[in-house]
């Protein structure tokens, strides 16, 4: 049967919402990765599947355009909540994801709030290959490390136009001591509110954002007492707030909208 999709962005960070609840049809590696290519699918930084939920509007999960699975994906997040509260004619909802119950809501600009759950920094919950202090890694620069529910090492560099992005990026997030891996950040302060952010994300390279990457950016900021509690993180495609009274949930807001909708023909899912 045909698979209905929507494309959205955040800023330019682009992803695909499929809503598969009450639907038989499940979404495989295979077929995500398939999706996600920008030349024979869909193309896309992450893909987000609403399935059905007891105790939420709905479940998510998420998937990058190389077939990989993650637990967290905040613009993604925002665009399901987006459609969701249209369809409920609401102003606020509740998803589920691994990260459990995530409360959305829909400011009075429009923009989409997301609390995504509180940051992790212990060593094995991030996860590290080692026992080590996450505010400052073992690795050259310094950098600091937490969870958002995926794992995320972040830089701070004075200029970030002398940072070769392509080239340092593959490297620290395939590094040992990231056994799953991590997404990579470097970051400008430009003062205690505002920071300018370039990422290497894990299984997607450079995009010109991300939600979960700017929550953990502006964390690593807040810990070590460079950022103030609200920051607005200026990434390549666009700006979004973060707020972390540095104790409980971690507060992403910030646009999304719709590209376009469409169907995948049978001819294209038969031939996985």
């Amino acid at each position: 049967m045909p698979l209905s999709f929507h494309k959205m962005h955040a800023n330019g960070d682009d992803f695909v919402i499929v809503d598969s609840r009450n639907s038989p049809l499940s979404i495989t590696s295979a077929l995500a990765r398939r999706m996600g290519d920008r030349h024979r699918g869909v193309g896309f930084n992450q893909l987000a599947v609403m399935l059905d939920c007891d105790d939420a509007a709905a479940r998510l999960m998420f998937w990058n355009a190389d077939g990989s699975t993650l637990e967290a994906c905040g613009s993604a997040t925002r665009g399901a909540a987006d459609r969701l509260m249209r369809e409920s004619n609401t102003t606020s909802i509740v998803l589920r994801t691994n990260r459990g119950l995530l409360t959305c809501e829909r400011t009075s600009t429009g923009a989409i709030s997301v609390a995504m759950g509180k940051p992790l920094f212990g060593w094995s919950a991030i996860p590290l290959a080692q026992e080590v202090d996450t505010a400052v890694l073992p690795l050259t620069g310094d950098p600091a490390a937490c969870s958002m529910g995926n794992p995320h090492c972040t830089y701070f560099v004075d200029d970030l136009t002398t940072v070769d992005i392509a080239a340092i990026g593959p490297t620290i997030e395939t590094d040992a001591l990231f056994p799953l891996k991590t997404n990579v950040h470097f970051v400008q302060v430009i003062d205690r509110t505002h920071i300018r952010l370039r990422i290497w994300e894990r299984g997607g390279g450079i995009p010109l954002g991300s939600g979960s990457c700017s929550c953990g950016a502006a964390v690593n900021g807040i810990r070590r007492g460079l950022l103030d509690n609200c920051v607005e993180v200026e990434c390549d495609g666009g700006t979004v707030t973060v707020q972390w009274d540095g104790l409980g949930s971690v507060f992403l807001i910030g646009p999304v909208e719709t590209c376009f909708s469409g169907t995948l023909t049978d001819r294209f899912l038969q031939a996985l």
